[in-house]
């Protein structure tokens, strides 16, 4: 039995790890090493390493594309992931930074032995001489043993990344040698010679007799094209590999009467056996994959700007693509308690929000009165008990500011800072409060109001609740977090209508294109929006919240708005109709709120809908943040999900019963906590504050 070390990659990578975002990110991990590597290879401190869609190589910089990197990872190999990680992208920049096939020079002599006439004297470039020498097959001959020759030369003095890389091909060959023809059996010992993978010795007890023979006779071949010092020098050795292979019958002759179209197929085919050769072995580089490939690295520009603002040497190529795929793969992975998973994607709410914060304030007044939520001293009989829980928080020897009793005996012994003995008492309590609102579009869809008619009223009602809530908590001093969920393509800090919409229009025609299947996953991401952080003032976020409220509160108005001006509106479209994924936000905000210095924590979870996960895992999950001491209140909006996944939890149909139940089930947890914890040290006793909350029930 294997050890773990010695486990098949395709066995300790599960499929969710070998999607293109996990590659990335692990590519980001790598990525400083891999561009210290590429500036020592180049001689060049400032040449710049990217990701793009498309491969390339131009002076001072290198555009790498993230889908070559996953391809290693299908390999069955006893490597680990972090080790693909590192050697794919060396390998990658190897060939990026030593391939340069544009110099220009007269056709070689020796390559035209049976040349009746003198050869044109006017310069050529290599691959144009090559095709006039060897046709297709000497294209894809000497591809593959200057991909041989580069790895071999510049992988020596970083023996860890070449037997990682080395490891990768081993566990191959035998599958490879197997499946290939004979030209494609040569082709691929060669690969593996030259690369100082496998001695020839080696290769021939795998080979075809024949194969074995022309193996033998291109020994001395194989040490040449090992040392070549150029693609040049490369290329002559494959015109002469190439005679080796012809004269031991590998490839295909040409008849007397063959016609001009039976031999282009016929070196079409003799190319086509060498690539499958060794195709299925090689890591590959599109700079060294053929001759249309190589021109299409070397001579690509990106269309787009790369993405600005990012301080690291490893940017985007500046393709809507890979910026997508890059920002999915750095965004946390949450860990649920049942085992499973997923990306969170976290950012602050769109700031373009606060542009609506005018007519947002007006909105929450008349909304304030109609639905009787009260708008002045909204914490009530609990303010006088937190003020008092303020202000226990030090005392002296006798009463504060009082000298200590023990004055005479610091002041002789020269302790002055000891004469006004101040210290910390256990019982002071801090408190931490997070809402956690659904943000998708079923909130913004008219509702049944008394009356029966219909408005759209959950997403402006838990607004309005998430604003009283704030005032609450801005009231005692409670520090406070709001936040908003949903299932669709993530909107930025900075996005307007216009930017938003036509960021996701190109993202999602380029993924689609690049990615396939993969491109509604990259898209439809579950985001967290953070509206008001804990470490922010509350003040920093009313205009954002109040403009929310209006576009919650008037949908059809919000996006007429958005039509008109899209330049400045904020993102209307981001409310999306699509299932969330309740519990990877609820255990993000759980984490967050656990990490924070507060004796007393609450989480407020509010949506109106299933979770498109499990109920099952929602329910660990709420389960397990109240078993690490959070107080977990879930509220449902026409759904009775709640019941099935929270513990605490109430279903609502009005929206003054929403708002009521939220601040209503938040000034009862704190009525509780300190009833709980309070003891003969609070100004009441605990009977007190119980016959308070028996009054106020």
């Amino acid at each position: 039995m294997r050890s773990r070390e010695e486990a098949l990659l395709s066995e300790i990578l599960p499929p969710e790890d070998r999607v293109i975002e996990a590659v990335v990110a692990r590519y980001q991990r790598v990525a400083p090493a891999v561009t210290r590597f590429a500036r020592s290879l180049a001689s060049n401190d400032d040449l710049r390493i990217r990701l793009g869609s498309q491969a390339s190589a131009e002076p001072g910089e290198i555009v790498m594309d993230p889908g070559v990197f996953q391809a290693a990872y299908a390999r069955s190999a006893p490597v680990t992931p972090s080790e693909v990680a590192l050697a794919s992208a060396l390998h990658e920049v190897v060939h990026m930074v030593a391939t340069d096939l544009d110099e220009h020079r007269a056709l070689p002599e020796e390559w035209f032995p049976d040349a009746g006439e003198p050869l044109p004297e006017d310069p050529v470039s290599l691959l144009d001489a090559l095709d006039k020498a060897g046709g297709p097959a000497a294209e894809a001959m000497f591809f593959s043993i200057e991909d041989a020759r580069q790895e071999s030369q510049n992988f020596d003095l970083y023996p860890g990344a070449r037997s990682v890389l080395a490891d990768l091909y081993l566990a191959s060959i035998p599958g490879a040698m197997g499946r290939a023809r004979p030209m494609g059996q040569f082709a691929l010992a060669c690969f593996l010679a030259v690369g100082g993978y496998q001695d020839v010795d080696t290769l021939q007890q795998r080979s075809e007799v024949h194969v074995s023979m022309a193996l033998e006779e291109a020994r001395d071949l194989i040490d040449d094209a090992r040392e070549a010092s150029d693609g040049w020098e490369t290329a002559g050795v494959a015109l002469q590999l190439l005679a080796v292979a012809r004269l031991h019958g590998l490839l295909t002759e040409a008849s007397p009467d063959e016609s001009k179209t039976r031999r282009e197929d016929r070196e079409k085919a003799d190319q086509n056996e060498i690539n499958t050769g060794v195709d299925s072995l090689r890591l590959m580089s599109p700079i060294v994959q053929d001759a249309d490939s190589y021109d299409q690295t070397r001579k690509a520009m990106q269309a787009a700007e790369s993405l600005q603002g990012r301080p690291d040497d490893a940017q985007t190529g500046g393709d809507p693509a890979t910026e997508q795929i890059l920002r999915v793969s750095e965004a946390p992975d949450v860990h649920l308690p049942t085992g499973q998973g997923g990306k969170l994607l976290v950012t602050p709410l769109p700031s373009r929000f606060s542009n609506y914060a005018d007519r947002g304030f007006e909105a929450l007044e008349t909304a304030a009165r109609r639905w009787e939520v009260g708008e002045r001293h909204i914490s009530g009989e609990l303010y006088p008990l937190f003020v008092a829980n303020q202000r226990r928080g030090l005392q002296s020897g006798f009463d504060a500011g009082d000298l200590s009793p023990h004055a005479a005996l610091f002041l002789g012994a020269g302790l002055y800072q000891r004469m006004f003995e101040r210290r910390s008492l256990p019982t002071r309590r801090a408190y931490s409060i997070s809402l956690l609102v659904d943000g998708s579009a079923s909130m913004l869809q008219p509702r049944p109001l008394p009356g029966g008619v219909k408005a759209p009223w959950a997403m402006a009602a838990a607004t309005l609740g998430a604003w009283t809530l704030a005032r609450l908590c801005d009231e005692l001093q409670v520090e406070f977090e709001v936040a908003l969920f949903n299932r669709a393509f993530a909107a930025r800090h900075d996005d307007t209508e216009q930017t938003y919409v036509q960021r996701a229009h190109r993202t999602k025609g380029a993924l689609r294109r690049s990615q396939g299947s993969a491109a509604d996953r990259l898209t439809r991401t579950v985001n967290h929006y953070v509206l008001k952080s804990f470490d922010n003032r509350w003040e920093t976020a009313k205009d954002e919240l109040a403009g929310l409220f209006w576009t919650a509160a008037h949908p059809a108005d919000a996006a007429v708005e958005a039509r008109r001006n899209p330049a400045s509106a904020p993102p209307v479209s981001m409310f999306e109709k699509a299932a969330n994924v309740d519990e990877l936000n609820v255990q993000h905000a759980a984490e967050r709120l656990g990490r924070r210095p507060a004796t007393v924590r609450m989480l407020v979870v509010l949506a109106d809908g299933m979770t498109r996960g499990s109920v099952d895992a929602l329910a660990a999950t709420v389960d397990g943040a109240e078993h690490g001491g959070i107080t977990v209140l879930g509220i449902g909006i026409g759904d009775d999900t709640v019941t099935n996944a929270y513990s605490r939890h109430q279903v609502v149909e009005r929206p003054d019963e929403l708002t009521r139940a939220m601040i209503h089930g938040v000034r009862s947890a704190l009525r509780r906590s300190i009833a709980l914890t309070g003891g003969d040290t609070w100004w009441a006793h605990v009977s007190q504050i119980e016959n308070t909350i028996t009054r106020s029930a």
